[in-house]
């Protein structure tokens, strides 16, 4: 099967914040709109991408997503790269490398804080496409001076006390 255009992967993985709909929002329109791109949503974070948990996404799927709270893929913590007691799937890295070249992705974006962004370098060392957008109330990635989700945090918080 010969692909005709770029397809590229979403997923949000770790803990929840606010604005990952946004950016979930903004980098699938902005592939969809100004280059064509086909764009799939991976359910459940690194999870989905073990399973090949996936949601087409287009414009319709990500308009009237941008004020609202979570995340349309849903999220998990699971750290791929770590083998944990009751894992059924012994090479998790190795099933998601699979999957990525399956479902023929050209990049994958991971909407994350650090756990989510060191599993995407070493995904990226493995030779994947990746785009790491760092996300976090804590505001702790390195590399980065203010990480989405932060603000909202800390303006919650100040209102609060």
């Amino acid at each position: 099967m010969t692909k005709s255009r770029m397809r590229i992967g979403i997923l949000s993985a770790g803990g929840d914040c606010p604005g990952i709909n946004a950016a979930i929002r903004g980098v699938g329109k902005t592939a969809i709109v100004e280059y064509g791109m086909e764009v799939i949503g991976i359910s459940n974070g690194f999870t989905g991408l073990v399973n090949k948990e996936i949601i087409p996404l287009n414009e319709n799927v990500l308009s009237g997503i941008l004020t609202l709270g979570g995340t349309i893929l849903g999220t998990s913590r699971m750290k791929p790269f770590k083998i944990e007691e009751g894992d059924t799937v012994a090479d998790k890295p190795s099933v998601i490398i699979q999957n990525y070249k399956e479902l023929e992705l050209d990049a994958l974006v991971c909407i994350g804080g650090n756990g989510t962004q060191k599993t995407a370098n070493l995904l990226s060392q493995q030779g994947l496409n990746i785009i790491g957008i760092p996300k976090t109330i804590d505001n702790d990635v390195w590399g980065t001076d203010v990480t989405f989700g932060f603000r909202t945090a800390v303006n919650i918080a100040s209102d609060a006390i």
